[in-house]
């Protein structure tokens, strides 16, 4: 069978190379190989491998982080299966970082060398040149990808599913001369990545605009999950600051406020290796409580050698930017990182449209629940991609379990009148000034900047969804148009399922609804109206109207 597979970060590279033992795969990405987050996670990939550590205790300090919402199948299958696809890697020749230490030896059993970050009870985060550990990752596996028989098209960007009969049967795309292609499949799997461009400052690459999910909820997918969306607590706070690793914290450094006092203590026992969603609060409101000045990440403590060492990437990143991090603190401030929602999945990465899978950022297991536990994004790409790429061509189970066993409350949501007309072109109305595309990128992201991200309140969130429904998708077909559109379907649709939760949970901070409501569901999910839609075969279309759909979903 043909399988189509979007996307070229751990999670994509991985589902190619294992799908390519039996079948024939073509392999999409808008940028080169190497344009994804992937290349951008630094800290390392978390996996339950020393003689001192366990799934099990692997998995409780994923629930705790997730805030009592991940699906518990869903994170019994990262842990469990996890040690055995990190072996896969160092097999593939990924170049993990290795320990001299006898001390360490006779603890974990093996030489590599281990991290430990936020909310880990065990030192388990396994890392590759030190801070460049998805770099590593990612190289070894395009070398893997070119030794089988995948074809690759590179700067080839997706626009829509193709949906015929309500199975997804292909994917249009913009090939590099930005020409419309279709491709045919027998199935197509989304590994495109998340939407960290919904927002101002973001820790994500350029190619991080949500295209897949939105395509795949255009197409008639349930998504689920969209409120939370984790913001790391520590970017680079200059002009065009990067990630700084978490891995940093947990070597020793600490965050002070401007007049040099270790704030993280006061606001929770973990002080700064408490889980992100709370470190970054913590963050915001220093800045806050100082007038908007940054916080200092502060590594002065560690020995200026193994600073150097240990974090090289770091080091060059903060020495570019003035800073020599190894005599004085070095400015950070919270930044959109991750999405723990998207397209709701069971556990081999089936969606409720037969015919498309989804694994990594842009699908939802449940793993996450309401926020990541550092360094488990790598190790649920890798996961998750293998389960799906064996699964492709497996049967639909009778009743399909999106995201496990949660409670899942499908609702569903009328598509914008701009969206419509953005499929049938023929349409009156739509956008009529040249420079619509990037008016609406700077709007959506002022907006969820503002009133979507790391604290919410109903009153902001109201507005945002009036000012968001305002907008009007750019005309046109280019890349550049058809990313703009994923961000405004995605930004109404995070704004309304962060105004549906009215509580408090993880990465989703009402002030509003300061507390966790126990009676409130793990999920959310949501699916599109589609009452507009005209042929049975259609892109980006579907023929039904449900106005709920129950958790378990007919295949």
């Amino acid at each position: 069978m043909h399988v189509v597979i979007v996307g070229s970060g751990i999670a994509g590279l991985t589902a190619a190379i294992r799908a390519s033992t039996l079948h024939d795969v073509t392999l999409v990405t808008k940028g080169a190989l190497t344009d994804s987050a992937t290349a951008y996670a630094q800290g390392g990939i978390a996996v339950a491998l020393g003689a001192d550590d366990s799934a099990a205790l692997h998995q409780a300090d994923t629930h705790v982080a997730a805030a009592g919402s991940a699906d518990a199948r869903a994170v019994e299958v990262l842990c469990t299966d996890g040690p055995a696809r990190v072996r896969d890697l160092l097999a593939l020749g990924v170049p993990f970082d290795r320990s001299s230490d006898l001390t360490a030896l006779d603890r974990y059993g093996d030489d590599l060398a281990r991290g430990r970050e936020a909310a880990h009870g065990r030192w388990r985060v396994l890392h590759a040149d030190g801070d460049a550990t998805g770099a590593a990752i990612e190289r070894t596996l395009i070398a893997a990808l070119h030794r089988r028989h995948v074809t690759i098209l590179e700067r080839t960007s997706l626009t829509d599913l193709v949906v015929r009969d309500g199975t997804v049967v292909g994917v249009d795309v913009l090939d590099l001369l930005g020409e419309p292609r279709r491709i045919d499949a027998d199935a197509v799997l989304i590994a495109s990545g998340g939407a960290g461009h919904l927002y101002r400052e973001t820790t994500n690459p350029l190619v991080a605009t949500g295209d897949g999910v939105a395509a795949a909820w255009r197409a008639g997918a349930v998504l689920a999950d969209l409120e939370f969306v984790q913001f790391h607590p520590t970017r680079l706070a200059v002009p065009g600051g990067g990630l700084v690793s978490e891995a940093v914290r947990g070597e020793g450094a600490v965050l002070r406020d401007a007049a040099g006092h270790r704030f993280m203590t006061a606001v929770h026992p973990d002080a700064e290796l408490a889980p992100r969603d709370v470190v970054a609060r913590g963050i915001a409101a220093a800045v806050r409580d100082q007038g908007g000045a940054p916080v200092l990440l502060d590594a002065t403590g560690l020995d200026a050698d193994f600073l150097v060492g240990r974090f090289p990437g770091l080091t060059r990143a903060t020495r570019d930017a003035g800073y020599d991090w190894t005599r004085q603190g070095v400015p950070v401030a919270p930044a959109a990182h991750y999405s723990m929602g998207g397209i709701a999945t069971d556990a081999e990465g089936r969606t409720s449209l037969p015919g498309l899978l989804a694994v990594g950022e842009a699908a939802c297991t449940g793993v996450h629940g309401a926020n990541r536990l550092a360094s488990n994004s790598l190790l649920e790409g890798l996961v998750f991609a293998v389960r799906a790429a064996d699964a492709v061509a497996g049967p639909r189970p009778g009743l399909l379990r999106l995201r496990g066993d949660a409670d899942l409350h499908v609702t569903s949501v009328p598509r914008a009148a701009d969206a419509i007309r953005a499929s049938h072109p023929t349409l009156p109305g739509g956008a009529t000034h040249p420079d619509d595309a990037g008016t609406v990128r700077q709007a959506v992201q002022s907006v969820m900047t503002d009133r979507v991200g790391l604290l919410r309140d109903a009153a902001g969130l109201a507005s945002a969804r009036r000012d968001l429904d305002a907008l009007t998708a750019p005309a046109g077909g280019g890349v550049r148009e058809h990313e703009d559109r994923a961000l405004l379907d995605l930004a109404r649709l995070v704004a309304l399922a962060a105004e549906t939760r009215t509580e408090s949970r993880g990465a989703h901070a009402r002030t509003d609804h300061p507390d966790t409501d126990p009676a409130a569901p793990a999920s959310y999910a949501w699916v599109a109206d589609h009452t507009d839609a005209r042929p049975a075969e259609r892109t980006g279309e579907h023929t039904d109207d449900p106005a709920v759909v129950p958790q378990e979903v007919p295949a």
